[in-house]
């Protein structure tokens, strides 16, 4: 661990950032540059007392997910992120297949979008990050670990996964799915670990997901019209929209209603629900 450098590269990265960068009003006038240790300890999740430590090369060695929450807070790019762990003393995640590392373009699309529900999700159906308003539509996907943090495999192992949308749906919902899964691990390829390990736990757990994967059907998700069965507000009708990155390992989705319709109404009220979840 090189603390000094480690140190002068989180100063650094914090003063090139401004508020609007991650989604933050300006507030009071600044005397220094950059973001406050306060806007990137809450940001990452972690104590004011902690950030300030590792910029005055006190602390002791950060873990991996403390890393990564940094990685996120400072919106560091795949490089940054690198040299960011290799500082610390950590072999930087692998790059090939899936990663946490959300792609800071989407992030500060996310970033900006307050009154909408949206998230970022990778290619085998892992919820990255959400903003308040999609765990209120949704619930909290980051509570799930393992092959059950892929939504997935939590749909074809979990009955209870399916409780977000209305029964009617459910068999429209598991086609789209193992279409656009057997889309991913084509363009992953063999030596992709997770998707050979996510589609060898579903072969073995779902009859449902063996016959489906049989058929080989191939489809890309572009957006579709969802309804979502909220457990307080009712069933919300949605358009999903839906920003990829180039390599289409990464999507940003975004949850808007037809304006003056009832499920706009619904969408609504979730910011109330949203609080709530902050409170």
């Amino acid at each position: 661990m090189d603390r000094a450098q480690l140190a002068h590269f989180l100063r650094r990265r914090r003063e090139a950032l401004v508020p609007a960068d991650v989604g933050l009003t300006d507030g009071a006038r600044r005397r220094t540059p950059g973001l406050r240790r306060e806007e990137v300890a809450m940001l990452a999740g972690m104590s004011v007392d902690y950030v300030g430590r590792l910029e005055q090369q006190r602390a002791t060695q950060p873990s991996e997910q403390m890393l990564n929450a940094l990685v996120r807070a400072l919106r560091l790019t795949l490089d940054e992120r690198d040299h960011l762990y290799r500082l610390a003393g950590h072999n930087p995640p692998a790059r090939i297949g899936a990663t946490d590392h959300v792609h800071p373009t989407l992030l500060r699309i996310l970033d900006r979008l307050h009154d909408t529900p949206a998230q970022v999700v990778d290619d085998l159906g892992t919820t990255l990050v959400q903003n308040p308003l999609a765990v209120a539509l949704l619930g909290d996907d980051n509570r799930f670990e393992g092959l059950d943090r892929s939504l997935v495999h939590r749909w074809f192992t979990d009955p209870r996964a399916r409780d977000v949308y209305p029964e009617q749906d459910h068999d429209h919902q598991s086609r789209v799915q193992v279409a656009d899964l057997r889309a991913a691990v084509g363009r992953r390829g063999a030596q992709d670990q997770r998707a050979r390990a996510l589609v060898d736990s579903l072969l073995a757990r779902s009859a449902e997901f063996r016959s489906l994967w049989e058929e080989h059907d191939v489809a890309v998700r572009r957006g579709e019209e969802k309804r979502i069965a909220h457990p307080q507000l009712g069933v919300i009708e949605v358009q999903c929209q839906i920003l990829k990155v180039n390599d289409d390992s990464q999507w940003l989705l975004v949850f808007t209603a037809t304006p003056g319709t009832e499920s706009a109404g619904r969408l609504e009220l979730l910011g109330v629900i949203g609080q709530g979840l902050l409170a």
